[in-house]
């Protein structure tokens, strides 16, 4: 049974940081790409960030370039998001997806697996 787990959110200033994991079981993520997502309330849920297979690939939503950036720890079976220099408009909840085919997905519909999320609020 795949289970992915997000932690790492909460209330932090504008200007601040905070790391997000995302911990795996049920499936290795070495051999699946994997994707952060976020939904603000009355929006779309939108990607962030990805990651693809084979981990030659990163790609990054045009608003967190230059501040965020995805890890992946094999090793652990874990997948961060280092976010920095946040501001009010990245506050939502925020995702963790895992899919088995290769390349990057952008969409939230080409990903089979999903976290619960992780409440991320940023404060002026």
């Amino acid at each position: 049974q795949v289970q992915l787990v997000e932690s790492g959110g909460g209330l932090v200033q504008a200007g601040g940081s905070l790391r997000l994991s995302c911990a795996a079981s049920g499936l290795s993520i070495s051999s699946f790409r994997m994707g952060w997502f976020r939904q603000a309330p009355g929006k779309e849920r939108e990607l962030v960030s990805a990651i693809s297979r084979s981990g030659s690939t990163i790609f990054y939503a045009d608003s967190v370039k230059g501040r965020f950036t995805m890890v992946r720890d094999s090793a652990k079976e874990t997948v961060y998001l280092q976010m920095n220099s946040l501001t009010p408009e990245d506050t939502a909840v925020y995702y963790c997806a895992a899919d088995s085919r290769f390349s990057i997905g952008s969409s939230r519909y080409e990903y089979d697996y999903w976290g619960r999320g992780t409440q991320v609020t940023v404060s002026s």
